[in-house]
């Protein structure tokens, strides 16, 4: 296949997924254990599913090049919240835990500043 037939992801997803991964490894770096990312059905995607000892917690990683239209933080709507816990709830029909379940937000700037916000909603 010629180069010019290969697709490359937008830049966008890109930044995504590297935004995803500094977030990931920060996390891990704090004591946090790993159980899956970018879960995704029809209701949504979580990004990161991890442990925090017996606490199942919920991640999502918000990236802004810049604080310009609100940090990253800020850009955590109501709605998006709403779809955040649809998707954990139909998460956990797939699971046979028992567990207490946390959402935390994770923000990144374009500086690379990280910003962990526990018990987010």
């Amino acid at each position: 296949m010629p180069i010019s037939e290969l697709k490359t992801k937008p830049a966008h997803l890109t930044t995504g997924e590297n935004a995803e991964e500094q977030a990931h490894n920060y996390l891990i770096d704090h004591g946090l254990k790993p159980v899956l990312r970018n879960f995704r059905c029809k209701l949504g995607e979580l990004d990161l599913i991890m442990y925090d000892q017996q606490c199942l917690v919920i991640i999502e990683v918000r990236y802004r090049k810049s604080d310009r239209y609100g940090s990253a933080l800020e850009s955590i709507t109501l709605k998006k919240q709403s779809r955040i816990i649809r998707t954990t709830q139909f998460y956990l029909t797939t699971q046979k835990k028992d567990r207490a379940i946390r959402f935390d937000v994770v923000g990144i700037s374009g500086s690379g500043k990280i910003e962990w916000i526990k018990n987010a909603f």
